[in-house]
């Protein structure tokens, strides 16, 4: 499934227009992810949660040339699912 696809989904289920939909469905992401640039965690209960993680710097291979390289420390986004959706995958 992707963007369109959901989008779809979510007005088949809801009622909405496909516009609305989009509307509706491009909030929720961009909710998430400004919670997540702040910093903040976003629990969706039965759902899951989404978290930032820090990566610290570290050294590196580059594949091709076997040379060592500095990885620069960065921010990752983490998904952890919870009951809900585990129980409903299985």
């Amino acid at each position: 499934m992707n963007k369109n696809d959901l989008i779809s989904a979510v007005a088949d289920q809801s009622g909405l227009s496909k516009t609305d939909a989009s509307k509706a469905v491009e909030a929720v992401f961009d909710s998430i992810s400004g919670a997540l640039a702040k910093g903040s965690e976003v629990r969706l209960v039965g759902f899951g949660t989404f978290s930032v993680s820090k990566r610290k710097a570290s050294t590196g291979r580059n594949p091709r040339t076997g040379e060592k390289m500095e990885i620069k420390a960065s921010t990752q986004p983490k998904f952890k699912a919870g009951k809900g959706l585990k129980d409903a995958v299985n």
